[in-house]
């Protein structure tokens, strides 16, 4: 089966992006800027108000598929503050739908992580290589 590429994002309580990264292919590296991110931008945001409406119908943080748009499928986690994690796969990780959900849960924790450094401001852009590295370290370990 050929690599596939991933579209992460972390939207905040305005439903603004707070961070976002596509990632694919075996190295588990950050992809270049595609010709696709504003329509991933556009689906991610396009499946928040059934992110929304999943979320007063679950009790669980991890809520699965909430979406398809053509051959994009959005999975969405949570937290218990309001944020949502996306993210968008084309086909399921080799890990499955067990791999995705400890993608989205290793990458809440390290969120939480950043959130205990006073210099940053809940809800503004992560601008943090270190964060962007551990991301990727997850993604690697979790879903490539």
């Amino acid at each position: 089966m050929a690599s596939s590429n991933y579209y992460f994002v972390i939207v905040g309580h305005a439903d603004q992006v707070v961070y976002e990264v596509e990632l694919g292919g075996s190295t588990g590296q950050t992809v270049p800027a595609s010709d696709n991110r504003h329509l991933n931008q556009f689906i991610a945001h396009a499946a928040l108000d059934l992110v929304d409406e999943a979320m007063w119908r679950n009790t669980t943080t991890y809520l699965k598929q909430v979406d398809k748009f053509n051959e994009w499928t959005v999975s969405a986690y949570v937290t218990a503050g309001g944020l949502r994690f996306l993210f968008l796969y084309e086909h399921l990780p080799r890990t499955g739908e067990d791999g995705l959900k400890n993608f989205l849960t290793e990458v809440y924790e390290t969120y939480v992580k950043l959130l205990l450094n006073p210099f940053y401001v809940p809800d503004k852009p992560i601008r943090s290589g270190a964060f962007d590295k551990k991301v990727q370290t997850i993604a690697r370990k979790c879903i490539l």
